[in-house]
């Protein structure tokens, strides 16, 4: 949806999958073997939502902010900027409200 709200061609975006636990097989592409694939084929810049949080937390901010823009880099990218969750953005917390109180008034 957010692709097709911004005319992205497929060559645009992308999507990628974090949180392996353990030593089961994880989905797949993994987040930082497609970023190392993305940097050695020229691509500089990325841009990385992780859609999956509403709130920011270590997962978001220190893998993927810190150690898959370090990974990125390694790679041949110059620059990974992490969009931020919805964390506390006004209209994040008007949507929630609404929420509890249609739940709470069943």
């Amino acid at each position: 949806l957010i692709a097709e709200r911004y005319n992205l061609s497929a060559d645009e975006w992308s999507v990628s999958f974090q949180s392996r636990f353990g030593r089961e097989e994880w989905i797949k592409p993994d987040t930082e073997m497609h970023l190392a694939r993305l940097a050695a084929n020229g691509v500089k810049k990325i841009v990385v939502f992780c859609p999956a949080f509403v709130s920011d937390c270590l997962e978001t901010l220190e893998e993927i902010g810190i150690r898959a823009a370090e990974h990125f880099r390694k790679h041949g990218g110059e620059e990974l900027k992490l969009i931020p969750s919805l964390n506390d953005h006004p209209e994040w917390i008007h949507a929630l409200t609404s929420i509890i109180r249609q739940q709470l008034a069943g």
